[in-house]
């Protein structure tokens, strides 16, 4: 049975099927609107460094074949087939987008869906409709994406640049591209990947009758779940870098117009001499008390003098300070601020009480109780967290005195974090106090938070923290250690000895964890010590 994906919602391939070479299938229309379907395929950076795997109807297929562009069939505008195992090792993501060619928005389109086939099956499905949107001119539907394994994200993140500012978003240049379509001829481009032969050889690995079962599945049954979703998923989208706001532009239009206008305006015969040697050019500047040479004409708002000529500015000094907005759940704006987008998944956030700096939408912060057995727990233990619950439609940015953030993704499995160490988490995860055995320390044991499901907890060190592989000789100080592994066997390695503190000057390492488990568990220890 097919799985229903709601925006922000991810799992990992092998959990949907267990075959790699997969069907994609994208259904989107509106009155008199016409799409271009495209994939993306990014590097590491989430950037476009190689163009031969920007996917479209222009470029049909990759150089090895493992994305191809199939055409409109079995009820959807467009299709690729995609060979997860044949993707090189420099590609870590595929990004499904469609955009607008010509006049119109998003809002206009009517119930659409990407989904996700497997020998004739459909395994999983994003549902949208135009309500979700309001001005955007493109978006990213969903995508599959490296992170150990290969998972599968529905995004519906819109832009409101169009493709210019989804190329943009990408790294890629659209100088470049603009040109490239008139050049070509659209249906002879198009018609390799929508031959007859493509469609039955894509079924054929995993079941003889894999085309068969798509044109059964159709676009009628597809709008059916789609009207019950605009209440989830009406979400602010976050427009892209437009043109005047990437690093380059702010360098260039803002100086260049008024470089060629000023001089030309204040004394047409000098303008040569200023372009070649600025710091001999004081006669050029109306406002002689500012060395031409230390202030550009294009800055004549005030600009301190020295300001570099490649930015000034306002705008520029702020630049590398902007929101980091990347379309999912959990985004770090630096390595000491957090930035959770509640509109994304659908689901409250817990977070350390006074963690909040600010925030943006409709959002309401309510006390979370650990009630009377919780509270005793944690007084006993000492891992008591103080947590408020936010909730509502918005973004939230956290962070605590500064401490290095990290957020980690589960999915199903577990990680132990010491509640002092925790910032926020999704309410999805189960959280319990996990018990130590030992000798040698206060009370017999140490104790710990253990974090279990589907979701996404942030951890706060102070400094920036190592991550050890256990290893039969693996120990960590127990006040320097932030986290591990839920399936490692912890055991306290006490060093105390009668002998040893009857005298004074001995190491002070008295109480240690010793970490054992197979090969894949691990250990995160801060450079601090609590």
């Amino acid at each position: 049975m097919a799985r229903e994906f709601q925006r922000g919602h991810k799992a990992k391939v092998s959990d949907l099927t267990s075959g790699t070479d997969l069907y994609v299938g994208v259904q989107i229309a509106g009155p008199g609107l016409t799409f271009d379907i495209s994939c993306f395929g990014l590097d590491a950076d989430e950037q476009l460094s190689d163009d031969r795997y920007f996917i479209f109807f222009n470029q049909p297929k990759s150089p090895e074949e493992s994305i191809q562009l199939l055409g409109a069939q079995a009820g959807d505008t467009e299709s690729f087939r995609v060979t997860l195992d044949r993707i090189p090792a420099n590609i870590h993501k595929l990004s499904f987008t469609a955009t607008l060619d010509g006049a119109g928005q998003m809002s206009q389109v009517g119930p659409g869906y990407i989904r996700i086939v497997a020998g004739g099956e459909e395994v999983v499905k994003y549902a949208f409709t135009g309500s979700e949107f309001t001005t955007e001119r493109a978006v990213m539907l969903g995508d599959f994406y490296l992170k150990d394994v290969w998972r599968f994200a529905a995004v519906g993140q819109g832009f409101d640049g169009g493709l210019d500012a989804l190329l943009k978003n990408f790294g890629g240049e659209v100088a470049e591209e603009a040109p490239a379509a008139p050049s070509q001829d659209a249906p002879p481009a198009f018609a390799p990947p929508s031959q007859a032969s493509a469609p039955p050889a894509f079924g054929a690995p995993a079941a003889p009758q894999a085309p068969q079962p798509a044109p059964a599945f159709g676009a009628p049954a597809a709008p059916a779940p789609a009207p019950q979703q605009p209440p989830v998923h009406a979400a602010p989208t976050i427009a892209a870098p437009m043109a005047p706001q990437a690093p380059a532009p702010y360098g260039q239009p803002p100086q260049q117009p008024q470089f060629g206008q000023i001089p030309g305006q204040g004394a047409p015969p000098a303008a040569p001499p200023y372009g070649q040697q600025p710091p001999a050019a004081p006669p050029y500047g109306q406002q002689p008390p500012v060395p031409s040479g230390q202030q550009p004409p294009g800055l004549p708002h005030g600009v301190p003098q020295g300001v570099p000529a490649t930015g000034a500015g306002l705008q520029a000094a702020l630049q590398p300070y902007k929101e980091a907005a990347t379309g999912q759940r959990w985004t770090s704006q630096n390595q000491q601020l957090m930035r959770v987008d509640l509109t994304m998944g659908g689901m409250p956030v817990l977070a350390r009480q006074g963690s909040m700096v600010m925030y943006q939408g409709k959002v309401d912060f309510g006390y979370k109780g650990a009630g009377f057995a919780g509270r005793m727990v944690g007084n006993a233990t000492g891992q008591e967290m103080q947590l408020m619950r936010c909730t509502g439609r918005g973004q939230v940015f956290l962070a605590e005195e500064g401490a290095h953030l990290h957020p980690i993704e589960l999915q199903g499995d577990g990680i132990c974090v010491s509640a002092e160490n925790v910032l926020a988490f999704d309410e999805s995860l189960q959280y319990e106090v996990r018990r130590i055995e030992g000798h040698g320390i206060p009370g017999g044991a140490l104790f710990t938070m253990q974090f279990q499901g589907t979701g996404t907890v942030v951890v706060k060190t102070h400094g920036v923290p190592v991550v050890l592989p256990v290893t039969p000789t693996t120990f960590a100080d127990c006040n320097a250690v932030v986290a591990w592994s839920s399936a490692s066997q912890v055991i306290i390695s006490s060093q105390v000895r009668l002998r040893r503190n009857a005298y004074p000057g001995h190491s002070g390492e008295t109480v240690n964890l010793q970490f054992r488990g197979a090969p894949g568990n691990f250990v995160v220890v801060q450079p601090y010590e609590v």
